[in-house]
């Protein structure tokens, strides 16, 4: 059998996974689809599970004993400081989880597959010889790309590749590396804590065109990528992080952009920049010409200029991006807007300028009015950890922010409201204000909702359609003055479309009844006439009536 046929019939592979697991265990995991497992659980008292592509499968009943762990740590390798394992000449991985004492009373085995066409979204970017970063959350398949990555780069480039494998992933476990890495050498790390070591001597002893890395970690092993980058050597590793903010804001990671350190301008370069004299800049070049970072399996986020991205970042702004997306095997590319244009406002109260219109969490709207990307918030005079908790548990796309020059919504005290610092900054940004009475989170709670048009309780994508429907009635009313009634909502929903019509300073009206409950919305000034029964109802929900 080639390496290639190998690689593309990962069922044999599979097999060796199966052969470790003590004898009842076998005939479950045998049942399963190989293509769908993605590990064996594997805990001391408890039954074993297999987790599968989107759901969990017990495998028996039977608790696990301590001879069932000694039986599979017996069949593979030996188990290193950093508690992993392998099965030689596989990409399966067998995790350890140990007592104080040292023992072992868990283990995770992990199916292991090379696959061919991971990296179709990156290939052009693969071949431009520019030092690239994967970033993404655990389970996203960085590892796999990584080893494809290595396979283009050594058999279809032809270029001399090396493999810096710290825990036997991107190789596989033994002596000979897996075919899935094609033609790509493989130099092993004794230990974790001597990635960086290994790193500095595949560049020196080796001659290679090519470093692959997985999981750069330390400032050590950030040490050893820059001097490797400055070496002239194409290097494509992965790192911890889920975002490039996520690195700028890690002082332990952050030289792999760049870096970022304080500088004080002087006066007149503050007037000129429209910023505060102390402001964070990108201390020297990225170590990374191009960071990617991966959503899903089939979706990436490109930043094909690393520098200029962590520059737009630090200074507040979207930092935009190329979304990736493999669609039926085709590769759809797509420029990420900077801004989205929002709905015309006749109010002198400025909306949010900042979150997210994509994917709102459980109860959260749409967020109309609203440029794309994360909110900024900023506590004035407010309580920032309790600002934090209750957008934790709120769940909007928003974040707090340390610098009020930064921030898309201020959230102050009632009565520091009118402080000429944070009203002169309001005004140049087009930060809108928002006061609580007290330092509550009932208050902010209250403020938030409002502000993103969260209803509590109810389905995310009946608040989306229901968002969408106000916003596309709203339009309707602002370009051709005529009454748009909305179709019949339940009282939250109906409550939600009440606070964005208000925004616009147009007049609505609760009409019928329940279930057939619903909102009539008005142009300015029209002539408003509510039946008398209707008025009776309006206290029922408490918000709706006449904005």
């Amino acid at each position: 059998m080639s390496p290639r046929d190998a690689i593309a019939a990962p069922d044999d592979d599979f097999q060796l996974l199966m052969g470790v697991l003590p004898e009842p265990l076998k005939a479950a995991v045998r049942d399963l689809s190989p293509g769908e497992v993605l590990e064996v659980v594997m805990d001391l008292g408890r039954p074993p599970e297999a987790r599968l592509t989107g759901r969990v499968v017990r495998l028996s009943e039977s608790p696990i004993t301590r001879e069932d762990l000694a039986h599979v740590l017996s069949q593979v390798g030996t188990v290193s400081e950093d508690n992993r394992a392998g099965i030689e000449r596989t990409l399966h991985r067998v995790s350890a989880i140990r007592n104080r004492q040292g023992k072992v009373v868990g283990l995770t085995l992990r199916v292991g597959r090379a696959i061919f066409g991971t990296i179709d979204m990156l290939k052009d970017l693969i071949a431009s010889g520019l030092n690239i970063l994967l970033l993404g959350r655990p389970g996203v398949g960085k590892t796999t790309k990584l080893r494809e990555v290595a396979r283009v780069l050594a058999d279809d480039l032809g270029k001399r590749v090396m493999v810096v494998d710290t825990s036997n992933e991107i190789g596989g476990d033994g002596d000979i590396p897996h075919p899935g890495i094609g033609g790509a050498r493989r130099m092993q790390v004794s230990r974790p804590d001597r990635q960086h070591d290994v790193m500095i001597e595949a560049v020196e002893n080796h001659m290679p065109e090519a470093i692959i890395v997985d999981e750069i970690g330390t400032s050590a092993e950030a040490s050893a990528a820059r001097t490797i980058a400055e070496r002239g050597v194409q290097l494509v590793a992965t790192a911890h992080g889920n975002t490039l903010e996520n690195l700028v804001l890690n002082p332990t990671l952050s030289d792999l952009v760049g870096g970022v350190h304080t500088v004080t301008l002087s006066d007149e370069e503050a007037r000129r920049r429209h910023t505060q004299k102390t402001i964070n800049e990108r201390r020297a070049p990225p170590t990374f010409d191009v960071v990617v970072e991966m959503v899903s399996r089939d979706e990436v986020l490109v930043h094909r200029d690393t520098a200029q991205s962590v520059d737009r970042l630090l200074a507040g702004e979207d930092v935009g991006g190329e979304r990736r997306q493999l669609v039926e095997g085709q590769v759809e590319v797509k420029e990420e807007p900077q801004a989205v244009a929002p709905l015309p406002v006749r109010s002198s109260e400025p909306l949010v300028p900042a979150a997210s219109r994509a994917a709102p969490r459980r109860g959260a709207g749409a967020q109309p009015g609203l440029r794309q990307g994360t909110t900024r918030i900023y506590a004035h005079a407010a309580s920032r950890d309790l600002l934090e908790r209750v957008l934790r548990d709120l769940g909007p796309d928003a974040r707090v922010v340390g610098r009020l020059e930064n921030a898309d919504v201020i959230l102050t005290l009632r009565s520091r409201a009118n402080d000429p610092k944070l009203r002169k900054i309001a005004e140049k940004t087009g930060a809108r204000v928002l006061a609580i009475k007290r330092n509550s989170s009932s208050e902010m709670r209250r403020v938030l909702r409002d502000v993103f048009l969260i209803a509590e309780g109810v389905d995310e994508d009946q608040v989306r359609e229901a968002v969408m429907e106000a916003e596309h009635a709203i339009q309707r009313v602002l370009s051709e003055a005529v009454v748009v009634p909305l179709a019949p909502r339940p009282p939250r929903l109906r409550k939600l479309q009440h606070r964005l019509v208000s925004r616009y300073h147009l007049e609505t009206v609760s009409h019928g009844s329940e279930p057939q409950r619903h909102l009539i919305i008005y142009p300015l000034g029209a002539l408003v006439d509510i039946p008398r029964d209707q008025q009776d109802m309006e206290g029922e929900e408490g918000v709706e009536g006449l904005a």
